[in-house]
């Protein structure tokens, strides 16, 4: 699959992780979508990140989760979001080992995730 294949699925995956969080009563907006390789370079130094962020492929998003109009920031918030999204074939930060980063929807690429 090319890179422009792999973006346009995840596009229409991130469109139904939308429908199913509003369909359970979740709300998002979006946090980062895209991230330029020097922005991804800056967030490495300062331990935010990888340098090799997916961002900057186009294959990964933060959100913003809302429950009843209250702003939720912890990665277990995020639970359901993150297992509906692995069930659909994508890759959820929540799982990341060193660094679980919950609000973090991605499609793996080259063995990144």
């Amino acid at each position: 699959m090319t890179l422009s294949e792999k973006q346009q699925l995840f596009t229409v995956l991130i469109a139904q992780l939308i429908n199913f969080a509003d369909n359970n009563g979740m709300r998002l907006t979006f946090g980062e979508a895209y991230r330029t390789p020097e922005q991804a370079k800056l967030n490495a130094k300062s331990g935010v990140g990888i340098s090799n962020s997916l961002h900057t492929q186009r294959l990964a998003v933060d959100f913003n989760l809302f429950i009843n109009g209250e702003y939720k920031t912890r990665t277990e918030d995020y639970r359901a979001l993150g297992e509906y999204w692995e069930s659909i074939g994508g890759s959820w930060g929540g799982r990341f080992k060193s660094n679980p980063d919950g609000n973090h929807f991605s499609l793996e690429h080259n063995g990144v995730r």
